[in-house]
């Protein structure tokens, strides 16, 4: 069983920034790839930035210049670290984790999201 958890959401005015974390824990051989996506309002959940265990990482048009997503010091943690954020990037962020149990199943998870709110 894989945890994935969200935090570092809020309110924020536009031009500001906020670091956005997921956590993974459990039982669990690697992650091969973490992704961050959001979905606002009336919208599909699209994909953010993405990173995997090799270092590749993609990132939304949208948000190239502005978004980095990174890896913490214990390789189970993921930041997103977001600055001159802007109104359109209001929605709620899902982070979601792929890679291999201890037992070699693959295994992608998703957490509950975390809210973050752009204000003009």
């Amino acid at each position: 069983q894989v945890q994935v958890v969200e935090s570092g959401g809020g309110l924020v005015q536009a031009g500001g920034s906020l670091r956005l974390s997921c956590a993974a824990s459990g039982t669990f051989l690697k992650i091969n790839t973490v992704g961050w996506y959001r979905q606002a309002p009336g919208k599909e959940r699209e994909l953010v930035a993405r990173k995997t265990s090799g270092g590749n990482t993609d990132y939304v048009d949208s948000v190239k210049g502005r978004f980095t997503i990174s890896v913490g010091n214990g390789e189970n943690t993921v930041y997103l670290l977001m600055n001159s954020l802007k109104p359109e990037d209001t929605g709620v962020y899902y982070c979601n984790a792929a890679g291999l149990t201890t037992g070699d199943a693959a295994f992608n998870y998703w957490g509950r999201g975390t809210q973050v709110t752009v204000s003009s």
